[in-house]
């Protein structure tokens, strides 16, 4: 995870259509290496990593500026209006293996909309997909990213009333992965100052974690 250059974590995303699961990842990157957006079926049909340049202004150690690289593997969201359950998992499980299965995965983001209500409880199919995928120590692993928070804004939501009105399902979800969570303002996703904030969120979600990482296994 760390040289004495720099630090990286390693992401993966998975989410359901159109929740902006490809656009969370570009927005972690700084960049456009997913292709993210509105269509009325599902965009991503393969994975694909991302890497960051080396970002400043995020992290030190011993008193000095570490730099900061990221990693984000996309995945085929789950359920999939071409892909079977069969066939998301065999595209995602080699993928997870071959970029991550030595130096680890950090985190996985669940990404869910924060304008649309959600039907959560443990037969979810992306749950379970994660579940498979990541095996019984998922919710240690496992964060989730509630995007379109700008919309829930504009509903005149702020977080704490958000979470103060959300479904039993829902706080539960967040509970279970130790209320790893954080809001994703659309309208400001790739404002660096934004970037920055939710890369801290997640470098503490790391910590909490004490750098642990997670080695996927091909079966």
């Amino acid at each position: 995870m760390t040289d004495s250059n720099e630090m990286i974590i390693n992401l993966v995303v998975f989410g359901r259509t159109q929740t902006g699961k490809s656009a969370v990842g570009n927005s972690l990157l700084g960049s456009s290496d997913f292709e993210s957006r509105c269509c009325p079926s599902s965009v991503t049909r393969h994975c694909s990593l991302g890497r960051s340049c080396r970002i400043s202004g995020i992290l030190r150690r011993n008193g000095c500026e570490l730099p900061l690289r990221v990693q984000v593997l996309d995945t085929p969201s789950y359920p999939h209006s071409c892909l079977s359950r069969e066939q998301v998992r065999d595209t995602v499980r080699p993928a997870l293996a071959h970029h991550f299965g030595q130096e680890g995965l950090h985190l996985a983001l669940l990404v869910l909309r924060a304008d649309l209500p959600p039907c959560l409880d443990e037969s979810d199919h992306t749950i379970q997909l994660i579940q498979e995928l990541l095996g019984p120590t998922w919710k240690d692993f496992t964060a989730v990213v509630l995007t379109h928070a700008d919309k829930a804004e504009e509903a005149g939501f702020s977080e704490e009333e958000y979470l103060h009105s959300a479904s039993s399902t829902l706080l539960s979800l967040f509970c279970s992965v130790q209320h790893k969570y954080i809001f994703l303002d659309n309208h400001k996703s790739t404002i660096k100052e934004e970037r920055a904030i939710i890369l801290r969120k997640l470098l503490n979600f790391v910590r909490q974690n004490n750098y642990q990482v997670l080695l996927p296994k091909t079966s």
